[in-house]
């Protein structure tokens, strides 16, 4: 399997699962706050927010994916990656679960940004190609 296609997997995954955490706090699924102690049940404006957040991302990520915009989706998805990071540190200071911000948004920061680097590193090397080309 070729590096675009591993990429474009992992960036379908990031999009689909960006999409459906963002539904899963707009719609009444009973959604968990991993991470937080005791989050009251009724969180006020707090699930419309963050799911708005989710979704609005996971449109973005998923149009650039879609209209064939590799390099400008790289730059997003890192661009993207400081939510879950800021949801990890958002936990640590309300003295959630070291191990559920570390393991669970911690992670996800990672995976995303590492995503993105590798469209970056894909669209960049055929960028450059394209000017060689240009030169020659």
């Amino acid at each position: 399997m070729s590096l675009k296609k591993v990429n474009t997997v992992l960036a379908v995954v990031v999009v689909l699962f960006t999409l459906y955490l963002g539904m899963s706090f707009v719609l009444p699924l009973g959604t968990v706050f991993p991470g937080l102690p005791d989050w009251p049940a009724e969180s006020g404006g707090f699930n419309v927010v963050k799911g708005s957040r989710e979704i609005a991302m996971g449109l973005a990520m998923g149009v650039l994916m879609v209209t064939g915009q590799r390099r400008a989706l790289g730059w997003v998805l890192v661009m993207v990656a400081v939510a879950p990071f800021g949801d990890m540190v958002n936990v640590l200071a309300h003295h959630g679960s070291a191990v559920a911000a570390f393991a669970i948004h911690g992670l996800t920061a990672a995976l995303i940004a590492v995503t993105g680097v590798l469209i970056l590193r894909e669209s960049g090397g055929e960028a450059r190609a394209a000017a060689v080309a240009g030169r020659a």
